[in-house]
């Protein structure tokens, strides 16, 4: 895997330098010192993974992490040392198609490398998620489990409240805010957001959201059960579930999967045990996550979205979804939030729907 480094400080390009040479099939593709230099050499030799420094001088690494992803489309990794101080950019280079976000590695007093296991997990999940792309040459079931009808259980006839759920990855955070934007001052039912998105940055995500959207919103706690009017957000590097008992739980489960939390575990979990209405939504993101889950909800008798190429910062997960059928409408960006509107109002059965 030939891997970039965009870094402005000499030191932290030898430590990253350091950590990718450490590992076997792992190489340096080029190194650049700021988000300018890093778009003209994404754009003449496009590498398999960029590290994605935030603070630098001539072009930042959220502008540069934009102009990559439009013009020479790849794997952002953004890659900080100081997350709190960098809170906001990092969210925003997130939206802007970044794939997830770590903190810079350190040497220790004695040359070696501090705080490199975050980075080279990430790194290997998408070794991992190309080397099943080349074996499989299509979708697996990403669930890993027994389809969500062969898993269904009986439920009272009570009404549930419409549940609407969100399945995201690269560019997913502006996705997702802008498309729950619109649904203030509250959902008439539970709405869980799956990031792909590492566990320490969930809490954060969830924060940034809020501060978008004006809804409550917080992480999935295993346990609870969700509520109506308010936002959950996937929280570990395991894969959030709904369980028989109608509450979140989480799972390893797939272990091999590299997309986690994974977007299909939790639409399969729904299609087995929400015995009520339901929208489900797939938006930007790259890889096929989620796909065959937004089917089966579909056949379930779920009003399901895909996000629409035009709008999408990778048209992975959507257009998987458009190829199977699974989306009953595929929709640009700005109409998925009034048509969430609309749908929501009308399942919840409130006057004034569409």
């Amino acid at each position: 895997m030939r891997i970039a480094i965009v870094n402005d400080l000499a030191l932290a390009q030898t430590v990253l330098r350091r950590l990718v040479e450490s590992v076997p099939g792992y190489s340096v593709a080029w190194v650049a010192a700021d988000g300018a230099e890093a778009v003209r050499k994404a754009a003449a030799d496009r590498p398999d993974v960029v590290l994605m420094d935030m603070v630098m001088p001539v072009m930042d690494g959220v502008e540069a992490t934009r102009r990559i992803m439009a013009a020479s489309p790849c794997p952002v990794l953004i890659v900080t040392a100081s997350l709190g101080a960098n809170f906001g950019k990092v969210y925003e280079a997130l939206g802007a198609g970044g794939l997830d976000a770590v903190k810079t590695p350190t040497f220790g007093p004695g040359g070696q490398l501090r705080g490199s296991e975050a980075l080279l997990a990430r790194l290997a999940k998408l070794a991992q998620a190309s080397r099943m792309r080349n074996a499989e040459g299509g979708m697996r079931n990403e669930e890993g489990t027994a389809s969500p009808s062969a898993l269904r259980i009986s439920h009272s006839a009570l009404r549930l409240r419409p549940f609407l759920a969100l399945g995201a990855s690269t560019g997913g955070p502006e996705a997702v805010a802008q498309a729950l934007a619109c649904l203030v001052p509250a959902p008439p039912g539970p709405v869980v957001v799956v990031q792909h998105i590492a566990a320490d940055f969930a809490t954060g995500f969830a924060n940034w959201l809020q501060a978008r959207t004006a809804l409550p919103t917080g992480v999935a706690l295993a346990g609870d059960a969700p509520k109506p009017g308010r936002v959950y957000v996937a929280g570990s590097d395991d894969h959030l579930a709904l369980g028989p008992d109608r509450r979140f739980a989480y799972t390893a489960e797939p272990k091999d999967y590299p997309y986690r939390p994974s977007v299909g575990v939790f639409f399969a979990s729904l299609g087995a045990n929400w015995q009520g209405p339901g929208v489900a939504v797939l938006l930007t993101g790259m890889g096929d996550d989620g796909a065959r889950g937004l089917a089966e909800l579909k056949r379930l008798g779920w009003h399901t979205i895909a996000q629409d190429r035009a709008t999408s910062v990778v048209y992975g997960m959507p257009k998987a979804a458009a190829e199977l059928n699974a989306a009953s409408e595929v929709l640009p960006l700005p109409q998925i939030g009034p048509t969430l509107r609309a749908r929501l109002t009308a399942l919840a059965g409130r006057p004034g729907a569409g």
